[in-house]
């Protein structure tokens, strides 16, 4: 008994698809391994703004917010698929563009799996060392689930999201993800 109320275990629920169906954002039938620029938005749960503040226009990173920058800027070092292209913390998510494309090439070991990382994988990866990384000095941090992504088509594309990125912490009190903006 919990509270007076009887708890009933995770496996005592049933799983009922209607109810408990996590619907995918991604393109279903796109390949997020393949060569490519992408754009990505991942947020703090809650919108929480942990990660500094924008003041007279500009991102002031706060400790929280300098741990998430430095794993991100290791994101190529952890693959080697993935090069950084313009990006910025903003106070409670981060806009960054990356572009997916050198070959995967496997080692001559047996049971070696010989393919590219997936974008999915790769911001998996930032979501996990990036939370062990703050927690260590805080107790509670963590991102929103998921993702947004945006598959940039062409230069145009890319030149309009990486102005957008620029521009963004000028933008932040129109900005949707600003809990006290006028976007919100």
């Amino acid at each position: 008994m919990i509270s007076g109320r009887r708890h009933r275990s995770a496996s005592s629920v049933k799983f009922d698809p209607d109810k408990h169906h996590r619907r995918s954002i991604r393109l279903g039938d796109y390949d997020y391994s393949r060569p490519g620029a992408y754009f990505v938005t991942i947020c703090i749960k809650d919108r929480e703004c942990l990660l500094g503040e924008v003041t007279d226009g500009h991102m002031r990173l706060n400790d929280i917010g300098r741990a998430v920058q430095m794993e991100w800027v290791r994101l190529p070092e952890r693959f080697q698929s993935a090069e950084l292209d313009e990006f910025v913390i903003m106070p409670n998510h981060l806009h960054g563009i990356i572009h997916v494309g050198a070959p995967f090439m496997a080692p001559d070991e047996p049971g070696a799996i010989n393919r590219a990382p997936t974008l999915g994988e790769m911001v998996r990866t930032f979501k996990a060392v990036s939370t062990h990384a703050i927690r260590r000095s805080r107790t509670s941090f963590q991102w929103q689930r998921n993702y947004y992504e945006h598959i940039i088509r062409n230069e145009h594309e890319l030149a309009l999201t990486r102005e957008y990125i620029v521009n963004n912490p000028a933008q932040w009190a129109l900005d949707r993800e600003n809990p006290n903006g006028v976007g919100a």
